[in-house]
């Protein structure tokens, strides 16, 4: 029987600085299709989204895709801060708020739901990001929110894959964005999980 993995996300998911590859979505896409699984992977990443965003066209892509396994792999950019500390773009309460009801959405498409862990940052790079000297990424924050997607997890008793410690400085391009590197790195993780998790 075919499945349907849908993969909700951010420019990380969408597959920013791999042109080769085009991600490890792509990559998995790819690895997939070329095997003996019957599996459809859709693409659900949108380049800057936080959980506020992906609440808010959750239903219309997911209806539209019919999961049978979501994964979500959210939350840097709702640990982004602009000027101060005090000043993040998704306060921590709101975040784990959000972390719940997308659980409960995806909750009426499938039970498979599989949370991916957060990536560390090189701070020399993103405090701030070049692109917008008022936005900043420390490694401090980042995992604070990486902790509340495991405690939510444990809560709801769902698989979260740990990749916080998986990719080096050298794999990240703008200290924010996985490279071509860092991408194959999480794909090849995530296809030994599902591998084992789908079998």
């Amino acid at each position: 029987m075919e499945q349907t993995i849908c993969i909700f996300g951010d420019s990380i998911v969408w597959g920013s600085w791999d042109p080769e590859e085009g991600g490890w979505v792509s990559r998995l896409r790819s690895y997939l299709e070329t095997s003996d699984y019957e599996i459809r992977v859709y693409n659900c990443g949108v380049s800057g989204d936080n959980t506020d965003n992906l609440l808010q066209r959750f239903d219309v892509e997911a209806t539209a895709r019919e999961p049978s396994i979501v994964i979500f792999a959210i939350g840097i950019n709702d640990s982004q801060y602009a000027n101060s500390k005090n000043n993040s773009r998704v306060p921590i309460e709101r975040f784990q708020y959000n972390l719940q009801k997308l659980i409960n959405k995806a909750k009426k498409f499938t039970q498979k739901i599989i949370f991916l862990s957060l990536t560390k940052v090189d701070e020399s790079k993103t405090m701030p990001v070049p692109w917008d000297t008022t936005k900043y990424y420390d490694e401090e924050n980042v995992k604070k929110y990486n902790s509340k997607i495991k405690d939510i997890c444990n809560k709801n008793n769902l698989p979260f894959i740990d990749i916080f410690d998986l990719l080096d400085n050298s794999d990240l391009e703008d200290g924010l964005h996985p490279n071509q590197e860092g991408h194959k790195k999480i794909f090849l993780k995530i296809k030994d999980f599902l591998q084992g998790y789908m079998s």
